[in-house]
């Protein structure tokens, strides 16, 4: 008797194995739906971490109770190994070698104007310290600050530099080498943008662009909802009618992202003959239609050689890698790291090294 229930169990046990990574094949490819088709089944990427979790559990469960079944969960990670090194790359770093130019992409917030005043600003005063060669910010307008604090600054560390505003939105292009010409990169939005800079380094022409794509539009108190439904913490009836207002929120700025995103996309497929540094805030995880369709042609930093989630925005939380450093295939990538020692913004920086590659 105790024999069988113990056999119904295993199986039981093994079977819940197996439905978890069912779910995790299917958050963990959904970056394959496009949005503006189906919005609200777009974001169920946002639970991949829960199953990715569940069956790292389960891994661990029977790796102590029950050796034969450990192949299971292993299987699991073999089928999802493309997300699972989207979501969490492990890499081992290499020397940064010489001559490499290091990359920062920042959404600042504003710069917090609000809360540090003047020169001592912490997110003026971290940019003295990093010192990148090549420095997009997102959310940069000086309204808060004032233009003139933030150029006492950032004029002493660059001879270069862009500032795109539109419709209250603006993003800025710091270089210590030449900005030969900017354009916008056209796509309806009221409120976010893109735009690319020509720049000439050394003896080459590089596209940086950057990017400011549609925000999720829920408020801290929807983010804090959404982590306490991941969490299991909201009670069922109020969970239900909660979820279904913030998959409606979540798919109407994914359809709008899609859109952004196939703009993006189109101007690096125009220029694919040409040198490309990609930069921005995406609003959208490493496993989305907007993180596939603009990085299918491009190295992602990151997961080339960063390590764990990085979690790059943090506030209320709602944890999620949503900002990006990405390049065609003529830069190597070398230790690509989200900072997460500044929390002045709502975001933490994300920056790499790149070294150009040798002409065969």
């Amino acid at each position: 008797m105790i024999r069988d229930l113990k056999k119904i169990t295993v199986q039981m046990i093994a079977g819940a194995n197996i439905a978890t990574i069912l779910l995790m094949l299917l958050t963990g490819y959904s970056d394959r739906i496009n949005p503006v088709h189906h919005p609200d089944l777009s974001n169920i990427n946002l639970i991949f971490p829960v199953f990715l979790f569940l069956n790292l559990c389960f891994l661990f469960f029977w790796l102590f109770f029950r050796n034969r079944n450990v192949w299971i969960s292993f299987l699991g990670f073999i089928v999802c190994y493309v997300p699972v090194r989207k979501y969490f790359p492990i890499n081992f770093p290499d020397e940064v070698p010489a001559k490499s130019i290091k990359v920062m992409s920042y959404n600042v917030f504003l710069f917090a104007g609000w809360q540090y005043p003047g020169t001592n600003n912490p997110i003026l005063q971290y940019f003295k310290e990093q010192n990148p060669d090549i420095l997009c910010l997102q959310e940069s307008g000086s309204g808060e600050l004032g233009q003139a604090v933030i150029d006492s600054v950032m004029d002493k560390i660059y001879p270069y530099k862009c500032i795109c505003i539109r419709a209250g939105d603006c993003l800025s292009f710091y270089s210590k080498y030449p900005i030969l010409s900017h354009q916008p990169i056209e796509y309806p939005s009221q409120g976010n943008m893109s735009a690319a800079c020509r720049i000439k380094i050394d003896s080459d022409t590089v596209w940086v662009v950057n990017n400011h794509l549609e925000t999720t539009g829920l408020s801290l108190q929807q983010r804090q909802d959404f982590k306490e439904i991941i969490k299991g913490e909201m009670k069922s009836d109020t969970a239900s009618r909660t979820s279904r207002k913030l998959i409606s929120t979540l798919g109407e700025s994914v359809a709008k992202r899609a859109v952004e995103a196939d703009a993006v996309a189109r101007f690096i497929h125009r220029h694919h003959r040409e040198s490309l540094i990609l930069c921005g805030d995406f609003n959208d995880g490493p496993i989305s239609y907007t993180h596939r369709i603009i990085g299918r042609n491009l190295i992602d930093c990151y997961k080339e050689t960063g390590n764990g989630p990085g979690i790059s925005y943090h506030l209320s939380g709602f944890y999620v890698r949503i900002d990006n450093i990405m390049c065609t295939t003529d830069w190597t990538p070398y230790r690509c790291k989200v900072d997460s020692k500044i929390k002045a913004s709502d975001h933490y920086p994300i920056y790499c090294w790149l070294k150009k590659r040798s002409k065969l």
